[in-house]
């Protein structure tokens, strides 16, 4: 059996992903391990600068005004989020199990993967314009964190980050 692989995801994980995944298993039996952050513990300013950056005026405007979801909202869209992820990997490697994860998320993916003893680890997300730019993105945080590959992709997409 090949060390497992955790999967560090704040996206459902679709037919896209699934894609990118299968060729990173690339036919090896290894376990795939699903986390999913019950918080993703984003910043309202941040996310303001983000969805400007991105062109997206009536989204920042709209995120900015609205109120912050509670945590049961947070939990349930994490365990939708994982239980739709789950579904996507189904059938590769040697199996596919996952967890939605309290705290911080690249600490739970430190953990996981020292726990397991992981060989790789794969972040994905969607595209957040100042976490990218200046490589504090999760992959960054994990990779200074590991001392192994720390592939980040964004979500539904073939498009590798910079980490």
């Amino acid at each position: 059996m090949s060390d497992p692989i955790v999967i560090l995801t704040e996206e459902p994980l679709g037919a896209d992903d699934r894609v990118n995944i299968e060729r990173l298993v690339d036919g090896a039996d290894s376990r795939l391990l699903v986390l999913v952050p019950a918080n993703t513990e984003r910043h309202l300013l941040v996310d303001f600068l983000e969805n400007l950056s991105m062109l997206d005026v009536a989204k920042a405007f709209r995120e900015l005004a609205a109120r912050n979801p509670d945590a049961a909202t947070e939990r349930a869209h994490a365990d939708d989020t994982l239980a739709a992820s789950l579904a996507a990997l189904e059938g590769l490697g040697s199996g596919v199990t996952g967890q939605v994860v309290d705290g911080k998320a690249v600490d739970s993916l430190v953990a996981k993967v020292r726990e397991t003893g992981a060989s790789q680890a794969v972040v994905i997300t969607r595209p957040h314009a100042v976490a990218d730019t200046f490589h504090t993105d999760w992959a960054n945080k994990a990779q200074d964190q590991l001392g192994v590959p720390v592939l980040h992709l964004y979500a539904g997409s073939g498009f590798i980050g910079d980490s």
